[in-house]
């Protein structure tokens, strides 16, 4: 009797920790940009993804920053509201969005990004040189099909840059034509820049935010361009200690 007595506390102790594990995952969203297009484009411009953001009210931005540009980037921001660091300040939803949020919103900004600068630089050495090569014609031109097949799917939609829109299955499996084409054929040779490399590269240092915050009752925002969504969320699908959240009820609330 006594052993059915403990086993039976042991039992309720261990289903209090899952219970309270459960209630503790973090939320995940991955919300896909479009870099200068927010400048230019209305459908997604800089007022829609400043709403976003203020609706999704996340407790930590995960972006797309090299860590060691970050400090710099940060420093430039507070000693004049503005950003001069070369890398971040291609980025409009950071230096027009996410940063001058960051004076009004109680949220973490974490750099992720796994790019350098000479990955970028040796990457399109390297892209150029297949470009040229008499011995690669097959393959550029199955390289540049795919592109141009993705480019016109996606205009036929009307619906590009619209958030609603990219946040799809459709908006993945249209851009997949570009990206798988271009990760098979010149992944392993491009080395660190190749499709699936760099995204290795950014998903672990996403994946070490995720570790350093497990459990927490955090929601985790993930902004990165469009194209890497499919990608990391393909990753965080496999985790069972968050949830991922989906954009289209940020949206509905704010339109």
């Amino acid at each position: 009797m006594k052993l059915l007595k403990r086993s039976n506390i042991i039992f309720l102790v261990l289903a209090l920790i899952l219970s309270c594990q459960k209630d503790t995952k973090n939320e995940v969203l991955v919300l896909g940009t479009i870099h200068s297009g927010h400048l230019t484009e209305e459908v997604f411009n800089i007022e829609k993804l400043t709403a976003i953001i203020k609706e999704i009210n996340p407790d930590i931005i995960l972006t797309e920053i090299p860590p060691n540009r970050f400090d710099a980037a940060m420093e430039g921001f507070k000693r004049d509201d503005s950003i001069s660091e070369p890398r971040v300040m291609r980025f409009p939803e950071y230096t027009d969005v996410i940063f001058p949020l960051s004076k009004t919103m109680d949220f973490e900004i974490i750099p992720t990004a796994g790019w350098t600068a000479i990955m970028a630089s040796e990457r399109s050495k390297k892209l150029q040189a297949i470009s040229k090569d008499t011995t690669r014609i097959d393959d550029w031109k199955e390289y540049t099909t795919a592109n141009k097949l993705t480019d016109s799917l996606m205009n036929a939609t009307g619906k590009r840059n619209d958030p609603a829109f990219i946040h799809t299955n459709t908006y993945d499996s249209i851009y997949n034509i570009r990206l798988s084409t271009y990760n098979r054929l010149f992944n392993e040779e491009l080395g660190l820049g190749g499709w699936d490399n760099i995204n290795i590269a950014h998903y672990w240092n996403i994946e070490k935010a995720l570790q350093k915050y497990k459990n927490q009752g955090k929601r985790i925002l993930i902004t990165y361009g469009a194209g890497h969504k499919v990608w990391f969320l393909n990753e965080l699908r496999k985790r069972d200690d968050i949830t991922l959240l989906e954009l289209q009820p940020f949206l509905d609330r704010i339109n």
